[in-house]
């Protein structure tokens, strides 16, 4: 019986084994493509443009940098703390609950992937993966009342009252796949520049 496919052609030409992934086979063109169409919360926001994880995952990045200054390694951490939605897509949490741990497998094995590639550690330091869902958790919120419909007591109730002292500035505006991926591999670019100074 033949195997089914576990692969997946990317734009810049990689095959990418979802089953085994290597860092040769990630280009950050792939991630922040993908990334830049991929919906987060099912499309079920307000606005012309679907809000993005490529965009979710430069707010995240910023809320970062703002609880945890000075650290452009763990940033581009930040940065890339949903890569692997670029080939497995968002799937909110219920669905994840629902599938059960071979999704969360395939996540980290894409995950490692990706670390390693950009020079990062494959599995982070629980600290730093604690700061991390930290400021992904104020994204939520923020992302929670400002463009998915919740009001503030609910969002307060799901993802916790954020200190307000990281809120501001921070407004969600959505914008065009093409400029959200552009923006995307820069600040990656920019980040990975400030690593080798």
């Amino acid at each position: 019986m033949k195997q089914p496919r576990a692969w997946q052609r990317m734009l810049s030409g990689r095959r990418l084994d979802l089953l085994d992934p290597t860092p040769m086979d990630i280009e950050i063109a792939d991630i922040a493509h993908g990334l830049a169409f991929v919906a987060r919360w099912n499309g079920q926001t307000r606005g012309d443009f679907a809000y993005s994880v490529a965009e979710h995952s430069l707010l995240v990045e910023e809320i970062y940098a703002r609880q945890n200054p000075a650290n452009p390694k763990w940033q581009l951490a930040a940065l890339l703390h949903d890569a692997p939605e670029y080939v497995i897509g968002d799937m909110i949490s219920p669905v994840k609950s629902a599938i059960g741990p071979s999704y969360g497998e395939m996540d980290l094995r894409l995950t490692a992937a990706v670390h390693l590639r950009f020079g990062l550690p494959a599995v982070l330091p629980v600290m730093v993966k604690k700061a991390i869902k930290s400021a992904d958790k104020v994204s939520a919120w923020l992302e929670a009342v400002q463009i998915a419909g919740f009001s503030e007591p609910e969002a307060d109730r799901l993802f916790g009252r954020p200190d307000t002292a990281f809120l501001r500035g921070l407004e969600i505006k959505l914008r065009p796949p093409a400029q959200v991926r552009a923006d995307f591999v820069a600040r990656h670019l920019a980040l990975l520049a400030s690593l080798k100074t």
